[in-house]
């Protein structure tokens, strides 16, 4: 994300909605008029709310005069924008042919078991969101998981509590629950 959703500086809240919209307003303004302005107007979008709702597609279509349906269209063809709220990291693992055969489903089904969601999920505190990819060009070092930007390569199912843990901020999430 481009632009973290930022709390209130003196009171530490959520921005409201329209608060939000405020912001998209301003980006908006930016783009309008601008060929190809769509994409990079859902790519900040999508950075000051964490996520494209409704209420800010809807808002963008309005205001650049386009139909909802074209920019829906848009959000659903391309797998980096989503609908649904991700949490703070995004826990992405290869399934790419050599990731596959070198055991990238069990370290997803690990990931899954783990945190308690599925592909497409996030956990109910919002710290975790879990995807797939089709290959991180580093086969020779497969399996490999992504979180957020960092590359773990030859992970095991084992290993994958320990590298959560990394960014959970709090003791081995095992730890937490035993």
């Amino acid at each position: 994300m481009n632009e973290d959703v930022k709390r209130c500086e003196c009171c530490a809240e959520e921005p409201t909605e329209e608060e939000l919209l405020e912001r998209l307003d301003a980006v908006i303004e930016d783009y309008r008029g601008k060929p190809g302005a769509l994409i990079p107007v859902l790519q900040l979008a999508q950075g000051i709310f964490g996520y494209l709702p409704e209420v800010a597609l809807k808002h963008i279509a309005r205001r650049l005069g386009k139909p909802y349906s074209e920019v829906a269209g848009v959000v659903g063809f391309y797998s980096f924008f989503t609908t649904v709220p991700r949490g703070e990291h995004l826990v992405r693992v290869c399934l790419g042919t050599a990731c596959y055969v070198r055991g990238g489903v069990q370290v997803l089904d690990a990931l899954k078991k783990e945190l308690d969601i599925d592909i497409g999920g996030t956990t109910d505190d919002r710290r975790f969101s879990l995807a797939i990819g089709r290959c991180f060009g580093a086969c020779g070092l497969a399996p490999v998981i992504m979180v957020d930007e960092d590359v773990h390569h030859r992970v095991k199912p084992k290993r994958v509590n320990e590298i959560l843990a990394q960014y959970a901020g709090e003791p081995a999430l095992a730890e937490r629950s035993a």
